[in-house]
């Protein structure tokens, strides 16, 4: 007995699938509404007969070049990123599906397989609308392999037009249908046998067979590798009393020292990941000293004629009414006093640079205690207390300075 069963609507089965097609008409309505809005959460239907093959179909929307209705502006790329989303698995076979009136090199279905797929090794192509294509043309060099070759080949297929849905012609009808064309028509004659939607599924059922096959001896090694490892993870924690305080506090201690050795690589530049987007923790913190506090020395002004001047009266002013003499040497005197008001300027670019250093300190810490969100309390006393200590260190460095 031919039957379905929806995943939505367990222990109900469908026995006429003209309910069916209601059905999934009704459900994709309730999840993305009545206005041709979409999404990526599948209708799960399962269909048991006995005229067909075992076959596992996600059938994926066409790419939408325009929004209408409630679709969103991003319509396109929504789309795009749903399909990429499945094809991409190295587990999934990809159908890509053409009209035969249009131009193969145009095909959307072609340029996302090719993407995922470069080498051609999990596409099959089918052609679809050949019927309708403009009298004297044909797709025969596309079916022959020749134009854009596959290497699993392309299948010709004549579905039923709207024309006939709305007339209710029924798939058998629509599949004796299909054979006439193929066998009457003189570019397909010769591989009629070859075409149609029922060697498509014989196709599709054997390629699914055998790259399970090819697949499935490294699913198993990956399984097993993941067995052993749970196993091991479990045989650890067999004698685990989660309650134990010394288990508690030896957590406390490892999470402490995870975030002391973290904050260590940020600032040493040896971490495990590599941020390319910006710089932080130890290289910004370089940068500071290396290129903006001289940056910001060369910006302070100089008024060497003012200076040679202040340097002149220091000088008179300690021989005082003596004569001063020519000499080699600045006395000493003068030279302390006219670099202590020098250095004095370099406080503000001093203060500047440690206000920096000290930010970005703040900033490495947050970014180090995100491992800890999990416990929301140990993240902020951690934050606390190591920006409490920072802040206190930058309070006596500008003391110093």
């Amino acid at each position: 007995t031919e039957y379905a069963e929806f995943l939505h609507c367990k222990g109900k089965k469908f026995t006429d699938f003209d309910e069916v097609r209601q059905e999934i008409e009704v459900e994709t309505d309730r999840v993305t509404g009545m206005n041709k809005g979409i999404s990526s959460v599948p209708i799960n239907l399962r269909v048991y007969s006995p005229h067909v093959l075992s076959l596992t179909l996600i059938d994926l929307p066409g790419i939408t070049k325009v929004p209408v209705g409630d679709q969103p502006p991003d319509i396109e790329q929504q789309i795009r990123d749903m399909i990429m989303q499945f094809i991409s698995r190295e587990n999934c076979l990809i159908l890509a599906v053409t009209p035969a009136n249009t131009d193969l090199a145009n095909s959307d279905a072609l340029k996302l397989a090719k993407e995922v797929d470069p080498q051609g090794l999990r596409t099959i192509g089918v052609i679809t609308k050949l019927d309708l294509m403009d009298e004297g043309t044909d797709a025969r060099e596309v079916l022959e392999n020749k134009l854009l070759p596959l290497r699993r080949g392309y299948i010709g297929v004549v579905n039923r037009s709207q024309k006939d849905i709305d007339g209710k012609k029924d798939i058998k009808a629509a599949l004796l249908a299909e054979r006439k064309f193929f066998l009457s028509h003189p570019s397909y004659r010769h591989m009629a046998d070859r075409m149609g939607t029922p060697y498509l599924q014989k196709v599709l059922n054997q390629q699914l067979t055998n790259h399970i096959r090819d697949t499935l001896p490294a699913f198993r090694s990956k399984l097993q590798s993941q067995l052993l490892s749970i196993e091991h993870e479990v045989e650890i924690y067999k004698n685990f009393r989660p309650e134990d305080p010394t288990r508690k506090t030896k957590a406390l201690l490892q999470m402490v020292q995870q975030f002391s050795v973290d904050f260590e690589k940020r600032i040493e530049g040896s971490g495990d990941q590599v941020d390319t987007l910006e710089l932080s923790g130890g290289a910004k913190i370089n940068r500071i000293f290396h290129e903006r506090f001289p940056f910001e020395l060369v910006k302070m002004e100089f008024n060497e004629k003012e200076l040679r001047r202040e340097i002149s009266y220091a000088i008179k002013n300690i021989h005082g009414i003596r004569q001063v003499l020519p000499c080699l040497f600045t006395p000493d005197m003068a030279f302390e006093a006219i670099v202590k008001k020098q250095i004095v300027k370099l406080k503000g670019p001093c203060l500047k640079s440690v206000d920096l250093v000290m930010q970005e300190l703040i900033n490495t810490v947050k970014k180090c205690t995100k491992k800890l969100a999990t416990y929301p309390r140990l993240c902020e006393e951690t934050e606390r207390i190591v920006a409490g200590y920072i802040r206190e260190r930058e309070e006596k460095t500008k003391d110093q300075v």
